[in-house]
């Protein structure tokens, strides 16, 4: 079973794609292949789904819309700690690579939603490859 988010659905076609929490290709998806009939295919909605290779590429199957938490990753609570330097530095968040990962994908696809799946891997990779040579993640 693989996990992603709906980039975009016409509902009027009854077909869109979602992009994959940990694949660059994007994969179709039909309104017939929701397995509870009328779910939610407004763009950021998580779902689960099966995948086979088409004739076009990647479409999914058994797609099940999977329950949001009633809190958002942002705002649950992460270990504050100081950053060397001098005693007026503030306190911030630091995240594990995961956390961060799942930050990025959120923001991009709130905020970006005509991204690619492979638009948003490459901006991930690049980011975390940053945060990574900062320090600035959790080991």
């Amino acid at each position: 079973m693989r996990s992603g988010r709906i980039l975009k659905f016409d509902e009027i076609r009854g077909y869109g794609f979602i992009a994959q929490d940990n694949s660059g290709e994007d994969v179709f998806v039909h309104l017939n292949d929701f397995v509870e009939g009328r779910a939610s295919h407004s763009p950021g909605t998580p779902v689960e789904f099966e995948v086979t290779e088409g004739e076009r590429g990647l479409k999914a199957f058994s797609v099940r819309v999977v329950e949001q938490r009633s809190e958002r990753p942002s705002e649950q609570p992460y270990a504050k700690v100081r950053a060397s330097g001098p005693a007026d530095d503030t306190l911030c968040d630091v995240l594990s690579r995961d956390e961060l990962l799942h930050e990025i994908t959120e923001s991009l696809l709130a905020n970006v939603p005509t991204l690619t799946g492979a638009q948003i891997a490459a901006v991930r990779d690049c980011l975390v490859k940053s945060a990574h040579e900062h320090g600035w993640l959790e080991d």
